[in-house]
């Protein structure tokens, strides 16, 4: 982990990241620099909290297209959170439209289940 939280400036902006990180591809052997926003989707509206996460990563991407381009952003989620609505069809098509990068984890065991580009 390379920042927690990873602070952007865009113009007289300030945003704030969860997570910068350095993804390792074994396959190719070579890191990948990435910034991870976690969000919990507790709020009383999974659509509302759906809403907001996706307005946030849609701001945090094109930040980080302008201060640093070589970092990817991920939308990390809990995975329930990714059966309740990722699997539904208005999750779906966030992903089908490569519209999010998402990780799955599971908080619990502490581990990531899954990587979605």
């Amino acid at each position: 982990m390379t920042h927690d939280p990873m602070t952007l400036r865009v113009g007289k902006r300030d945003l704030f990241i969860d997570l910068g990180a350095e993804k390792i591809l074994a396959a190719e052997k070579d890191g990948r620099k990435i910034a991870v926003e976690i969000k919990s989707f507790v709020g009383a509206s999974e659509i509302e909290d759906l809403k907001n996460a996706v307005g946030q990563y849609i701001i945090y991407q094109n930040s980080l297209e302008l201060a640093q381009p070589d970092r990817e952003l991920y939308l990390a989620i809990r995975q329930n959170v990714y059966n309740e609505l990722f699997e539904e069809v208005i999750g779906k098509t966030l992903l089908e439209k490569r519209l999010i990068k998402l990780i799955i984890f599971d908080p619990k065991a502490e581990v990531i289940l899954k990587w979605i580009n």
